[in-house]
């Protein structure tokens, strides 16, 4: 019979069969899981904002809305803003603009390239409260599931898809594909906002051309400068980092690289690239510590009541800056 007997040759065949259905049984599942999570295309039905300009993209509109709703602490107020139809369609009039003009679709709109990043970056945040202000109320925009949700955040940033002239992306392939991949800047990390408590704080200011790089430059020191996303517990050694890091961390070390400066301590090479002064002598002291990371708060950044009028101070509702 050779060196297989019959038994070794009817194992064989079984192991070989349960493969085959194995396979079967998950390129079904895939199909399924594809099937009952295919795109959900949000459309504006709205004409673009009066008297938008011929040659260029403006971002106007928004950054008008945005000084209307966004608080100091840059949390929005989606409860009064869902609440003001006039302004719910106004945003749909600047996205009615960015379905229809794109760096793409009409290149000649955008001068430069950072003209380009600032159309990406204010249109994705502007996606976000749309998505977030069709769904109102909503506690966190993780709520907003996929029929199979195999990922947090899969039914938001995936499952939704939004027009960018006359081409739909997810909030996911916008971020990845196009932003992150095509221009290579570890500060768009500050300004992309989720919609969420630990994203970076939202900016009503909508800066473009020369301007958009002091912009980002501070976008950076002011992100590093929270105790919510870069705190020191000397009590415990540890430098506690906001999770943003540890998702793009790669991202943060390559711009070390690209600038030309040192990154054998990786996260803490960056941090302290971008850190103001009194921050970097903190960092000088912690230069031993071990690097954690905060638990993402997922939470919509919906805008705080202000506190009524007292001569005792009350304590913050924020958790400890360093609490993991």
């Amino acid at each position: 019979m050779g060196p297989l007997g019959p038994n070794s040759i009817w194992a064989r065949d079984q192991v070989l069969k349960i493969g085959i259905a194995v396979i079967l049984v998950l390129v079904a599942l895939l199909a399924c899981m594809l099937v009952l999570n295919r795109p959900r295309i949000i459309t504006i039905d709205s004409a673009v904002p009066d008297n938008f300009p011929g040659d260029r993209f403006s971002h106007e509109v928004f950054e008008d809305l945005l000084h209307s709703y966004v608080d100091g602490a840059g949390d929005v107020d989606y409860e009064n803003w869902h609440k003001n139809l006039a302004d719910r369609q106004s945003l749909d009039s600047y996205l009615a603009a960015v379905s229809r003009f794109s760096p793409e679709s009409t290149p000649d709109r955008f001068e430069t390239r950072q003209n380009e990043l600032a159309y990406w970056l204010y249109a994705y945040n502007a996606y976000v409260i749309k998505g977030i202000l069709d769904r109102w109320p909503l506690d966190s925009v993780t709520s907003v599931k996929a029929p199979v949700e195999i990922v947090k955040g899969l039914g938001f940033f995936y499952q939704l898809r939004f027009v960018f002239g006359n081409e739909t992306y997810s909030l996911y392939a916008v971020e990845n594909d196009i932003i992150r991949a095509r221009y290579r800047d570890a500060r768009i990390h500050f300004v992309l906002n989720c919609g969420s408590e630990s994203c970076p704080v939202l900016r009503p200011e909508l800066p473009t051309g020369d301007e958009l790089e002091s912009f980002l430059k501070q976008t950076a020191v002011d992100f590093v400068s929270d105790e919510r996303n870069v705190c020191i517990d000397h009590d415990s050694m540890e430098l506690v980092l906001s999770a943003i890091f540890k998702w793009f961390r790669k991202d943060f070390v390559n711009d070390l690289r690209r600038r030309g400066l040192p990154s054998d301590r990786g996260l803490i090479d960056y941090v302290e690239s971008v850190a103001p002064e009194p921050l970097k002598r903190q960092l000088a002291m912690a230069a031993d510590y071990t690097v954690v990371f905060s638990e993402y708060d997922w939470t919509v950044n919906q805008a705080k009541p202000a506190e009524p009028s007292s001569s005792v101070t009350s304590p913050p509702d924020r958790q400890s800056p360093c609490r993991l």
